[in-house]
C-alpha cells in the first residue's frame, strides 16, 4: 500500500510539468470558467458565491453523481468529497448507509450529517431513494459555521440537496433515461482446501483418517484431509431426501463454493421527465421507476417516484412548489441467511440441495439457506409523500419575504412469516447408521412458525419565515442581513400485532395466529417532537474581496422539557431552558485585493477563517425526561403484569452537547485554474458529551443518561486538482484528496476512565469511548506476550489471555486518499473513481464463525494429525522465556485441535480484530455522446449511450481474507467496527445506460 502513496505522488509532479508545458502551447486556447462566481445554495437556502462563503465546502454536480448510474445518490458520493466517509450498514436489496463529515464528535449521537433538500430539513432515507438524475447538485457543507444557522441539527455538517427546475423554454423537452445494471458477488472468504466435510469422534464412519473421521452431514470441514484415501472419491454427502435417496459429491475441494448460491442480479432503472416554461415560469415533471432484482433468489425491491415542480413569478410576489410521491416496495430473506450458508464445507456444491427441506439438507446442524428463502420472509411498504412550498415576496430592491414549509406523511406496512417445520422424521431404509434416529437427535430443534405486521406512521412539518435585507451601505460595502423563525414539528406511531403457531399453513393473518404476543411485548409506541427558534444571519462584503459572515440562533426543544417529580415538584414548575448557538467568518480574497499579485502563475487566492458555537440535544430520546411506566414481564404473577416506572433515568437537568468549532481554509488557483488546492484545517471541542452509563443494581435504576465528559475532533483536509491538458477537442482533469481526522476524549464524569457503547461474549471484544484514545476504539481480551511480542502459553501449550480488555485498535482510519479522473475526447467520456483509507480496524465475526467450522486457513496450514503448536509461542520456564513445542491442550493429535478451534481460540477478542485497510476503485464509467450534426435533421436533441462499473476493483489488507468488507463494519450508531455474521459480501455492478432529450 506504501506503493500507491508514492504512484499518487509521482502522478501529481508529473501532471505539474505537464501544466506548465501546455500553457506554453498555442493550442491551449480554452479558458477556465471562474466557478467560484457561480451561486451555490448554503444553509436555509441562502445563495451564494464560492468568494463570500466562510467555511470549507465541496459542491458535486449532476454528472459527478450520475456517471456510473448509481440507484443511491448518497452511495454516488463515495470518494469523491474530502471529509465525507459513507459506510454501507445493509448491503442488501435496498442498502443503506451511514454518513459522517469529519469524523465522530459525539459519544451517544449518530454523528450523521443533516440532509436538507431544496432548503428544507429532509432525511437520510428520502435521499437515498431519490432519483439521482433529478438532482442538480449536493453542495457538501463541512464547515461548522456554514451550518451553524440550523443549530443542533446542523452539528455534524450538512448536505444540500437542490433538485432540477424546469427549463424557461416554452417549448416541451422531454427527457428519457435508461440502465441496467448486472450485479454479483465478489470477495467471499477464502476457505481452507486441505481438508473436507467430518469431524473427529463422529460414529457416523468410524474408519479413522489421521485423526478424524468423515461425516456426510457435518457444517463444518473438520473432516479427512483431501489428500487422504477418500480424496476424489464419489460420496454421499447431506441428508437422505423423502425417499431415503443420498445426493453424492466427490471428495474434492469446490471452487467458488458459496459464491454459485448468490445469482447474477438486475437492476432496471426508467426515468421519464418534462420541461416547460417561460420568461417568468416554469414546470418540471418526473416519473422514475428501478426495479432490482436482487443476488439472492427471491429478495427484490420496486421503487416508484413521481416528482412535479413549478414556479412562477406574479409581479413581487413568487411562488414555488414541489410534490414528491415514493413508493417502495421490498422483499428480503432472513438477515441471517449469509451466516447459515458460510456453514457449507468446500466438498459440498450447495446447488443440488436447493429444493431439500431442513432434514435433507446438506448439512442438519445449520438449515438450509435455499429453505430459508421460501420460508422466512419480510415484505416492506413504504409509502412517502412530502409538499414543499416556497413564496417570496420583494417589498422593494431591498427587503424581501420567504417562506419555505414543507409537510412529509410517510406509512410503512411490515410484514413477516416463518414457516414451521417440524422435524419429525424418522430415517429408515437408508443402510447407514443414520436408521432409526430422529433429526432431533442431532440438535436441531422443530421451527415453530409465526407472523407479525406492523403499521407505522409519520408526519413531519418544517417551516422558515425569514425577512430579507440587501443593502449597499457605501460603495464599497454591502450589507445582507436575514431574521426569521423556524419551527419543526415530527410526530409517529407504531401498532405491531403478532405471535407463533399458525393454525392453517400459508396464512399470513393475526386471525390465524393461536398464541399471539402480548402487545406490549411488541414495538407499539407513539411521540411526538417539537422545536422552534429565532435566527439571524448577516453578511458584510468589501469591494468584491473581503467578507464576513455571522450567525445567531435560539432553539428551544421539547426533548430537554423538565417536568419535576417528588415532593418538590410544584415549586421547581415545568421548564424548558433554550440556548442559543453563534458563529462568525470571514474570506479574503488577495488576487482581488492586490492586482499585482495576480498573474500567469497565481490567478486565485482565497483565505478564510471561522468559529461557531452549536449545540446538540438529539442525544436524549423523545420523553426522555419523563419517568415513563414500563411493563415487567413475569411480574408479579405469571401471566399477569404491573406497571412500574422504566429503571433508566436521566438528569433533569441535562443540557446540549456544545460544539465549539475553529477553522481556517485557503484556496488557491494556479496557471488559470489549471492547478487548483483547497485545504482547511479545523478543530472541534465537545463539551457535556451525553451517554448512559451503567448503575448499581441495588439502587433500582440500571442506567442512568447524563453530560459525562468532553471530547476533541481535529483534521485536515487537502483536495488539489488538475488539468494536464485541455484544448477544445481534448481535455483531461485529474483530482485528489487527503483526509485525516481525530477524536479523542479528554474528560469523562466522576473519575471514570471508559463508557462501554457495545460488548460482546465471544469472541469478547466491545466498543468503546476510553479517556485519552481515539474515539471509538476496539476493546477487548488479548494474548499475554513477552517482551519479544511472542504468545506466551501455558504448560499444555495453550495460549494465555489477558483477563481485562485492552485497546486492540481504532475504528476511525489514519487517513483517506481519494482520486477521480475523466479524459473527454469530442463527445467520448472516461471517468473513474478510487479511494484509499487506512489505520483502521475491525472486528470480523466470521473469522471467528469460519475458525470454529475448521474451514480459516489459519486452521489447516499444518499437519492435523499432530496437534498445534502455537506459531512462534514461548513458556515461561524458570523465570525465562523459551520456545515453545507443546501442542494447544498438550494434546498433539486432531482431536486438540479441534478442541482449541472450537474453544479457547474463539474467546480471544485479538484474534478477531481485522486490519481495514482497503483501496477500492468506486467507478468506472465511458460514455459518448451523438453529434449534434447527426441529430439536426431528427426531433432528438441530444443522445448519450455509456457503459460503467461500480466496485470493480478491490483490494485488502492482507489479514483480511475477505471475512467482511470493511466499509460494512458499521452499524447505525457509534458501535461502528463490528462486522457480524449476516452482512453480505461485496457486490459489483456492471451495467449500460441510454439518454434521449428531444
Amino acid at each position: 500500500m506504501k506503493k500507491l502513496t508514492t504512484s499518487v505522488l509521482a502522478i501529481v509532479l508529473t501532471s505539474s510539468f505537464m501544466v506548465v508545458n501546455a500553457q506554453k502551447k498555442q493550442t491551449d486556447t480554452i479558458r477556465t470558467q471562474d466557478i467560484r462566481e457561480v451561486v451555490v445554495t448554503g444553509a436555509l437556502g441562502l445563495k451564494k458565491r464560492q468568494d463570500a462563503i466562510t467555511s470549507a465546502n465541496q459542491v458535486v454536480n449532476n454528472a459527478e453523481i450520475t456517471q456510473a448510474n448509481n440507484p443511491n445518490a448518497v452511495q454516488s458520493l463515495t470518494g469523491k468529497v474530502s471529509g465525507l466517509q459513507i459506510n454501507t450498514t445493509n448491503n442488501s436489496v435496498n442498502s443503506t448507509t451511514r454518513v459522517v463529515l469529519r469524523g465522530p464528535r459525539s459519544i451517544s449521537g449518530n454523528n450523521q450529517a443533516l440532509v436538507v433538500i431544496d432548503g428544507v430539513i429532509s432525511t437520510l432515507g428520502i435521499l437515498q431513494n431519490l432519483p439521482p438524475e433529478i438532482i442538480d447538485n449536493m453542495n457538501i457543507i463541512k464547515g461548522m459555521q456554514g451550518a451553524a444557522l440550523y443549530g443542533e441539527k446542523g452539528s455534524n455538517g450538512v448536505i444540500v440537496v437542490t433538485t432540477k427546475k424546469g427549463s424557461r423554454s416554452e417549448k416541451l423537452q422531454f427527457s428519457l433515461t435508461n440502465s441496467i445494471d448486472f450485479s454479483s458477488v465478489f470477495k467471499l472468504p477464502i476457505y481452507q482446501k486441505q481438508y473436507g466435510q467430518g469431524y473427529p469422534g463422529d460414529t457416523f464412519d468410524t474408519t479413522d483418517f489421521g485423526g478424524t473421521n468423515w461425516t456426510p452431514y457435518e457444517n463444518s470441514n473438520w473432516g479427512p484431509a483431501y489428500s487422504s484415501a477418500l480424496g476424489g472419491q464419489t460420496l454421499i454427502v447431506g441428508m437422505p431426501d423423502a425417499n431415503n435417496v443420498w445426493k453424492t459429491e466427490t471428495f474434492s475441494p469446490k471452487n467458488n463454493h458459496i459464491g454459485k448460491f448468490f445469482k447474477t442480479g438486475v437492476l432496471i432503472q426508467n426515468g421519464l421527465s418534462v420541461t416547460a416554461g417561460g420568461a417568468d415560469s416554469y414546470a418540471f415533471l418526473s416519473l422514475n421507476r428501478a426495479e432490482n432484482d436482487f443476488v439472492v433468489e427471491r429478495d427484490n425491491l420496486k421503487r416508484n417516484n413521481f416528482i412535479f415542480k413549478a414556479g412562477k413569478q406574479l409581479g413581487k410576489f413568487r411562488i414555488d412548489g414541489n410534490i414528491n410521491y415514493l413508493d417502495l416496495k421490498t422483499s428480503t430473506t432472513s438477515s441471517g441467511l449469509y451466516g447459515q450458508l458460510i456453514q457449507t464445507p468446500t466438498n459440498v456444491d450447495v446447488r443440488q440441495f436447493k429444493n431439500a427441506l431442513p432434514d435433507a439438507s446438506y448439512t442438519i446442524y445449520a438449515t438450509n439457506p435455499y429453505w430459508t428463502i421460501e420460508n422466512d420472509r419480510t415484505d416492506t411498504k413504504d409509502r412517502t409523500f412530502s409538499g414543499l412550498i416556497n413564496l417570496e415576496y420583494k417589498l422593494n430592491d431591498h427587503v424581501s419575504f420567504t417562506y419555505a414549509g414543507t409537510a412529509v406523511m410517510g406509512s410503512t406496512v411490515t410484514e413477516s412469516h416463518l414457516n414451521d417445520f417440524a422435524y419429525d422424521r424418522l430415517y429408515d431404509g437408508t443402510g447407514t447408521p443414520i436408521d432409526g434416529t430422529h433429526p432431533t437427535d442431532y440438535g436441531p430443534e422443530p421451527v415453530v412458525s409465526e407472523y407479525y405486521k406492523s403499521v407505522a406512521s409519520s408526519f413531519r412539518y418544517y417551516g422558515d419565515l425569514m425577512a430579507n435585507f440587501n443593502y449597499d451601505l457605501t460603495d464599497d460595502l454591502n450589507l445582507k442581513f436575514n431574521v426569521g423563525h423556524n419551527i419543526q414539528d415530527t410526530s409517529s406511531s407504531i401498532t405491531s400485532v403478532g405471535g407463533k403457531n399458525l393454525q392453517v399453513p400459508g396464512w399470513y393473518h393475526i386471525n390465524n395466529v393461536l398464541q399471539p404476543d402480548k402487545f406490549y411485548n411488541l414495538d407499539n409506541s407513539k411521540n411526538q417532537q417539537r422545536s422552534y427558534a429565532w435566527f439571524a444571519n448577516l453578511d458584510l462584503g468589501y469591494k468584491d474581496f473581503l467578507y464576513f459572515n455571522s450567525t445567531f440562533r435560539y432553539e428551544k426543544n421539547s426533548v430537554l422539557s423538565q417536568n419535576p417529580v417528588g415532593p418538590n415538584k410544584e415549586k421547581l414548575g415545568f421548564s424548558n431552558k433554550g440556548y442559543p448557538y453563534y458563529s462568525f467568518g470571514a474570506s479574503f480574497i488577495p488576487t482581488k485585493a492586490f492586482a499585482s499579485i495576480k498573474g500567469k502563475v497565481l490567478n486565485y487566492a482565497k483565505v478564510s477563517l471561522s468559529y461557531s458555537k452549536v449545540g446538540n440535544a438529539g442525544t436524549v430520546p423523545v420523553y426522555g425526561l419523563d419517568r415513563v411506566g414500563v411493563f415487567p414481564t413475569g411480574y408479579p404473577f405469571n401471566s399477569l403484569s404491573s406497571y412500574l416506572p422504566a429503571t433508566t433515568l436521566y438528569n433533569q437537568g441535562i443540557q446540549p452537547e456544545f460544539l465549539k468549532s475553529k477553522e481556517a481554509s485557503l484556496s488557491l488557483g494556479l496557471f488559470n485554474d489549471r492547478i487548483t488546492f483547497d485545504g482547511s484545517v479545523y478543530r472541534n471541542d465537545t463539551d457535556n458529551l451525553i451517554t448512559t452509563i451503567t448503575t448499581s443494581l441495588a439502587s433500582g435504576i440500571v442506567a442512568f443518561q447524563d453530560n459525562i465528559g468532553n471530547s476533541r475532533n481535529q483534521g485536515l483536509e487537502l483536495d488539489l486538482g488538475f488539468t494536464p491538458f485541455k484544448t477544445k477537442d481534448f481535455e483531461w482533469k485529474v483530482r485528489g484528496s487527503y483526509t485525516t481526522y481525530e477524536t479523542k476524549i479528554l474528560g469523562l464524569a466522576d473519575g471514570a476512565d471508559e463508557v462501554a457503547l457495545s460488548t460482546y461474549g465471544t469472541p469478547g471484544v466491545g466498543i468503546f469511548a476510553v479517556k485519552g484514545e481515539n474515539f471509538p476504539v476496539i476493546k477487548g481480551t488479548k494474548y499475554q506476550r513477552d517482551p519479544n511480542g511472542n504468545i506466551i502459553v501455558n504448560a499444555n501449550g495453550t495460549p494465555l489471555a489477558t483477563s481485562t480488555f485492552e485497546v486492540l485498535g481504532k475504528v476511525n482510519p489514519d487517513y483517506i486518499l481519494g482520486f477521480s479522473t475523466s479524459f473527454k475526447f469530442k463527445g467520448i467520456t472516461l471517468s473513474a473513481v478510487a479511494d484509499y483509507r487506512t489505520g483502521n480496524s475491525f472486528v470480523a465475526f466470521n473469522k471467528s464463525l469460519l475458525g470454529s467450522m475448521g474451514s480459516s486457513e489459519k486452521t489447516a496450514d499444518f499437519d492435523r494429525s499432530k496437534g498445534y503448536v502455537v506459531p512462534n509461542s514461548v513458556q515461561l520456564v524458570n523465570g525465562q522465556y523459551v520456545p515453545n513445542t507443546t501442542p494447544v491442550g498438550n494434546d498433539p493429535s486432531y482431536t486438540g485441535v479441534n478442541a482449541y478451534f472450537t474453544g479457547p481460540y474463539r474467546s480471544v477478542g485479538e484474534e478477531f480484530v481485522v486490519d481495514g485497510t482497503a483501496l477500492k476503485v468506486r467507478e468506472i464509467a465511458l460514455s459518448y455522446d451523438l453529434p449534434k450534426s447527426i441529430l439536426s435533421n431528427t426531433f432528438v436533441n441530444s443522445l448519450s449511450i455509456g457503459v460503467y462499473a461500480r466496485n470493480p476493483f478491490f483490494i485488502y489488507a492482507k489479514d483480511n481474507r475477505n471475512y467482511s468488507d470493511p466499509e460494512t463494519a458499521s452499524t447505525s450508531g457509534n458501535a461502528a467496527g463490528i462486522a457480524l455474521n449476516g452482512q453480505y459480501p461485496s457486490i459489483r455492478n456492471f451495467g449500460f445506460n441510454l439518454n434521449v432529450t428531444f
